[in-house]
């Protein structure tokens, strides 16, 4: 069952393990495409976040392993649905739904830049819901280490032409060639203008750019903070509707951004309290007086976080539990038509031999198993009995085990099949 398959790289798939009968979200990359579009090192960064960071606040990785046309990570599946769903559901959520969600969004992106890794990336879609309705961190695909993040600067009161923001997206979006957005005469006409295409922005080829700090958009040398400006526009959502730059094209939104000072507003309704507009406010500021930049306590002391036991968070009820019928539910991930099936693959054959010796060199190392992990989970189910899972930890594999074609999912020899179904789920 296809849980999300996204027009550029990747494809999310929920599976079984035949052997344990452990159910798994699959993600697949087709090595080809990344090398072309150079996304070699984001996908490493990605596989070692997922590898060296232990944090039940983001999405815990089993195993990776590769054949002649693909990279895995086989994961958790989180059958919750995301923050995303939840916010088209609910519309606005309330001080304390949006705390309890905030506060463990603080929790997942701190654990990350511990590791200095920052994820560049925070958006709604990216924070799944288990089954019991806690937040973890998903998507890593744009992350990078820190200190690869010294980049040219650009003059912020320098006018910004589209040419000029079309350059300096580096982070994988493309922007359509429209004209200015519109003027909306109301929130309320701008808030059901971003409902009414919230789902399509998100798995369109061009993405949307409203979680994305100005730095990052000017090309400045940026660090872990735009992360906090991410989770900022996300309060923003959460509270009012809408994100706070939302405009109906992509250029007009970075040019919002960039010039934040002259478009940050609160609509009169719905109305915030004084503590959640001083901490939006907080978030989405310059770089030298964003809160977060000097550590997720300097978050975690606002005031309005005053109660949060940051320590218990995980431990108690979730302010939102989705309905979740069994270990297959994929009710709270939305349904859509496959566009354009992989043909199918066999083991051997012509199709194994498209890419180059060449490139499958930039993957090397790329297989690893979660030794911890993969126990817990068989204890947790009552299994004894071995996984039947090929691939070796990277670190005693050698690079002819990496390319070991054993663990091709639709392989002959593996252990590990796709669950079938009629309908296609959309993260």
């Amino acid at each position: 069952m296809t849980l999300s398959c996204s027009p550029s790289l990747e494809e999310v798939q929920l599976c079984r393990d035949k052997s344990s009968g452990n159910i798994y979200a699959m993600k697949k990359l087709k090595k080809s495409e990344m090398v072309v579009k150079g996304q070699v090192e984001h996908v490493r960064s990605e596989r070692n976040l997922l590898a060296e960071v232990g944090s039940h606040c983001i999405v815990k990785l089993y195993y990776s392993f590769q054949d002649a046309e693909y990279l895995y990570l086989i994961m958790e599946y989180l059958p919750g649905g995301d923050m995303m769903t939840l916010l088209m559901r609910e519309d606005t959520l309330t001080e304390n739904v949006a705390r309890f969600y905030i506060a463990e969004t603080v929790l997942a992106i701190e654990s990350i830049h511990k590791h200095n890794y920052i994820h560049r990336d925070i958006k709604p879609d990216n924070l799944l819901l288990d089954k019991n309705g806690h937040m973890k961190l998903s998507d890593f695909g744009l992350c990078k280490p820190i200190d690869c993040t010294k980049l040219s600067t650009l003059n912020e009161d320098e006018p910004m032409t589209d040419e000029n923001l079309r350059e300096s997206m580096d982070i994988d979006y493309s922007l359509p060639d429209t004209a200015n957005g519109r003027r909306w005469r109301s929130p309320n006409e701008q808030l059901q203008h971003w409902q009414k295409n919230r789902r399509k922005l998100a798995f369109s080829t061009v993405g949307t750019p409203d979680y994305i700090a100005p730095e990052v958009l000017l090309k400045k040398g940026y660090g872990v903070e735009c992360d906090w400006w991410s989770l900022g526009a996300i309060m923003y959502e959460m509270l009012v509707g809408y994100p706070p730059f939302y405009s109906d094209d992509p250029i007009t939104t970075c040019r919002k951004i960039v010039h934040w000072r002259s478009y940050l507003k609160f609509p009169e309704n719905p109305r915030l309290s004084p503590e959640a507009k001083d901490l939006i406010c907080r978030f989405l500021c310059d770089v030298d007086h964003r809160i977060g930049s000097g550590g997720a306590d300097q978050i975690k002391a606002h005031p309005w976080f005053h109660g949060v036991e940051w320590d218990k968070l995980y431990e108690m009820e979730a302010a939102f539990k989705p309905q979740v019928n069994d270990e297959l539910d994929t009710q709270n991930f939305q349904k859509f038509d496959e566009v354009n099936p992989a043909p199918a693959r066999t083991g051997s054959g012509s199709s194994r031999k498209m890419i180059p010796n060449s490139k499958d060199l930039s993957f090397v190392g790329y297989t690893y198993k979660n030794f911890e992990a993969v126990k817990g989970l068989r204890q947790s189910a009552g299994l004894g009995r071995s996984s039947s899972f090929t691939s070796q930890p990277s670190e005693s594999a050698s690079d002819t085990a990496d390319m070991d074609s054993s663990a091709e999912p639709n392989g002959s020899d593996t252990h590990m099949r796709t669950v079938s179904s009629a309908d296609h789920m959309m993260q």
